[in-house]
């Protein structure tokens, strides 16, 4: 498909290059050309957060897989969740450290608290990719989707929503948590789009966010402005959008306005089908946990080319300049793409996303 192709030729030129057996040998990039490791090799693998189901459904058991395709089932991932919790994160990253990884995996809950850790990391000599989210710190390498595009893909749905009444209506920005970088991405990307085009009455910065963060807020919107003055809402990602929509019906709104999301979560998908959800952005997990796993493992046996050819980009951090990365593609899910997105990647099926509660709304779309 068009929109996955971009992500995949990356990924696809390692391979060949592992396939045709030069990898290893000398051909130039920033590292030694010389494995350090063989395929008995720990990765390291922190995430974030439980709020987001992507991260145990998603993430983890396709790295601990792709891990394993890679390093002929020798290699392993030893895995940690800090459930929100910055000071728990900087321990578990510690514990790894102490206990000789490999390589890290690195989703940052803070991504300025976690900076001493990735140094101590660093002075382990233990490499460091940011996953996701990128850390302060010495990095070694980035891989995330393209997190400003997200925001304009969220707010060119949310003026497409409006249409020829944009400039007339009065939208709330329910924006991430103010610790996670990627927040300030999406929401430079959605203003890029918005500013000046709608009148944006509220703005609120979700606390780890948390769904009954953003319903609180959204109430306190809907007070603010009155039920009938909100035309839209930009929600950053769907956990937000769903209790933007709890806090509207709740209210008592009987015909939701636009709601924008993230992530394709599957009550998302089928929010979109019931048309409460105008869209959400569908970002390809196992193209970014497979890449990730991809460059763990290039990282740590030294194969310098694969490295190389998985981390074309460079981004800047506020503590590190071009630092090697990968950004994926995203794409908006509407009700119109929701088969040629979601279903046609295997991440639902249409049994498990058509209920008996949303077969009448399937059976229109014709979700069969």
């Amino acid at each position: 498909m068009r929109r996955t192709s971009i992500a995949l030729a990356a990924s696809v030129s390692a391979v060949s290059l592992a396939a045709c057996g030069v990898i290893d040998g000398v051909g130039g990039g920033s590292s030694s050309a010389a494995p350090k490791k063989g395929n008995d090799i720990t990765v390291g693998l922190l995430l974030p957060e439980k709020e987001n189901p992507r991260y145990d459904k998603f993430d983890y058991p396709i790295i601990k897989k792709q891990v394993l395709n890679l390093t002929g089932n020798q290699g392993k991932v030893v895995y940690a969740n800090a459930d929100a919790d910055a000071a728990k994160q900087s321990q578990q990253l510690d514990r790894m450290i102490d206990d000789k990884v490999d390589v890290l995996l690195l989703d940052a809950v803070d991504a300025k608290a976690i900076a001493p850790g990735v140094q101590k990391a660093k002075t382990a000599g233990i490499p460091v990719i940011a996953y996701d989210r990128l850390a302060q710190g010495p990095i070694d390498a980035y891989i995330s989707f393209d997190n400003e595009l997200v925001g304009q893909v969220q707010g060119r749905a949310l003026l497409e929503a409006l249409g020829d009444q944009a400039s007339n209506s009065k939208i709330v920005m329910m924006n991430g948590s103010l610790t996670d970088p990627n927040a300030a991405q999406f929401k430079a990307g959605a203003l890029a789009e918005l500013d000046g085009k709608v009148n944006i009455v509220k703005t609120f910065d979700t606390k780890d966010w948390k769904p009954a963060n953003a319903e609180a807020n959204m109430s306190e919107a809907i007070r603010s402005v009155g039920l009938s003055g909100i035309a839209g809402v930009y929600s950053a990602n769907d956990g937000m959008a769903g209790a933007v929509i709890d806090a509207l019906k709740q209210a008592g709104a009987t015909k939701i306005p636009p709601v924008t999301g993230q992530d394709a979560d599957l009550d998302a998908v089928q929010r979109i089908v019931l048309d409460e959800q105008y869209m959400s952005v569908y970002k390809s997990y196992p193209e970014e946990a497979n890449s990730a796993a991809e460059m763990a493992v290039a990282k740590v046996q030294g194969r310098s080319i694969e490295f190389d050819a998985l981390t074309r980009g460079k981004v800047d951090s506020p503590t590190t300049k071009g630092i090697p990365a990968m950004l994926v593609p995203v794409v908006a899910l509407t009700r119109a793409n929701i088969v040629d997105t979601v279903i046609q990647d295997g991440i639902y099926t249409v049994k498990e996303i058509c209920t008996p509660k949303h077969k009448a709304a399937c059976d229109a779309l014709g979700l069969k």
